[in-house]
């Protein structure tokens, strides 16, 4: 399984910390890292947005990997470039597996491949659904720093919600980095 991470505006570290967070969580559950292959999408500033610069990453490291299913984990400003990126990866014949946006408000997210929302407190989670969401999402309960869902998803607690009914249905409590956790083993099986 590849993962594509896409970071917003902010500084490095706080993927480095992303990362460490989730990878921490993943080795408490049945996921086999041995089987993970994780890629951050190298740009900084104002190229987080650039869905060309994405692409250009994504066949510089797996163009001859087309077919080999990714998942897409992006973050604020980092979304808006990594979802016109998947749409293109797929266009041209690659597989996305899902696509996972963290605090990305106010971006518009559609696609034929799964979709999830993670968001920083429950207003950005419920004004985010109209512009399209997938089926398993979740918000920090309590609220939470935008950057600290980013630098360490494994101490922000929150909910997992059902956004596939009318109204949402909170189906547990849980961390950020546990319930993207259950999303790459969920995956994973597929």
């Amino acid at each position: 399984m590849t993962i594509i991470i896409c970071p917003g505006i902010h500084d490095p570290n706080l993927t480095e910390s992303f990362i460490l967070g989730l990878l921490s969580t993943i080795s408490d559950s049945s996921i086999n890292q041995k089987h993970i292959n994780i890629l951050v999408v190298p740009v900084q500033g104002v190229l987080t947005l650039s869905s060309l610069h994405v692409l250009h990453f994504l066949h510089d490291r797996l163009g001859s990997k087309l077919k080999s299913p990714v998942i897409f984990i992006s973050f604020s400003a980092g979304v808006v470039g990594a979802i016109a990126a998947a749409w293109q990866w797929q266009n041209w014949g690659g597989q996305v597996k899902a696509f996972i946006a963290i605090d990305g408000w106010g971006v518009p997210l559609w696609g034929n491949f799964p979709i999830h929302r993670l968001s920083h407190d429950y207003f950005t989670h419920w004004s985010s659904l109209s512009l399209g969401s997938g089926q398993d999402n979740f918000y920090a309960e309590p609220p939470v720093d935008h950057l600290t869902m980013w630098r360490s998803p494994q101490t922000v607690k929150g909910y997992h919600v059902d956004s596939s009914v009318e109204i949402d249905t909170i189906t547990n409590r849980l961390t950020a980095a546990e319930f993207l956790s259950s999303l790459l083993r969920n995956y994973e099986e597929k």
